[in-house]
């Protein structure tokens, strides 16, 4: 059943929302594809990060259309959360994996569980948003959105933070990378390693808040009551 906000958009807006969600879905697949066959052996000399570089940058930085989609009014999703939940994996696409030699982050091991957490979750995500726009939800697919995310998001979270904990290991190293010391013209200073420390602290308050938001959501959805209203 589609959702009250996808019934007003107009037929541009929602041929606009299908297609985005369905190459997302697309995009999603072909990475958990890549992740798998090189775990299984593929891809033989070349790293993970090599082999899904490419993809991870194109869609997860078009990820950052959700912030648009929810400022606009475009998506009913509430705009502060979907900054905090896009910008936290551009943060440790750009800002740690592409910034520190690959023997860092991209060799950490929390690389991979970063990957199979955010390609089986915006798998289920973008194919849950775009089927909703054709107005069809099945309900395992409902299920699957709002019940997989209590194994997936833990995962997630700590491999971004293995990720960020790599970098660490990087600018402990040298801590001058990325960094704009005193004294300057601007008279400012920015510190790459703090900046990490100041990052991974603040998952402390964030995952929980959002973690909590998605079992809420989950009850709402999950409900007795609302599984009748749409079976009806």
């Amino acid at each position: 059943m589609a959702n009250k906000k996808s019934r007003e958009i107009g037929a541009l807006a929602k041929f606009y929302l299908r297609s985005y969600n369905a190459i997302q879905t697309l995009g999603w697949s072909l990475i958990l594809y890549l992740l798998v066959s090189h775990m299984s052996g593929g891809f033989q000399g070349r790293t993970l990060w090599e082999t899904v570089k490419t993809s991870v940058i194109v869609f997860q930085n078009a990820a950052a259309l959700e912030i648009l989609h929810a400022v606009t009014g475009l998506v009913p999703s509430n705009p502060i959360i979907t900054i905090f939940q896009v910008l936290s994996r551009v943060m440790v696409v750009c800002g740690i994996l592409l910034a520190t030699p690959v023997e860092y982050a991209a060799a950490s091991p929390g690389l991979p569980l970063a990957l199979l957490a955010w390609s089986v979750t915006e798998i289920i995500r973008y194919g849950y948003y775009f089927m909703n726009l054709m107005g069809a939800v099945p309900y395992f697919l409902v299920w699957l959105r709002y019940t997989t995310f209590i194994i997936l998001y833990p995962i997630g979270i700590t491999g971004e933070l293995l990720c960020i904990y790599a970098a660490k290991m990087y600018t402990a190293s040298k801590p001058e990378a990325w960094s704009y010391t005193l004294p300057n013209a601007w008279n400012f200073t920015f510190s790459y390693n703090y900046f990490l420390t100041f990052v991974m602290l603040l998952y402390i308050p964030l995952f929980p808040h959002l973690y909590l938001h998605m079992f809420s959501q989950r009850k709402k959805i999950l409900s007795p009551q609302s599984v009748s209203k749409k079976v009806q």
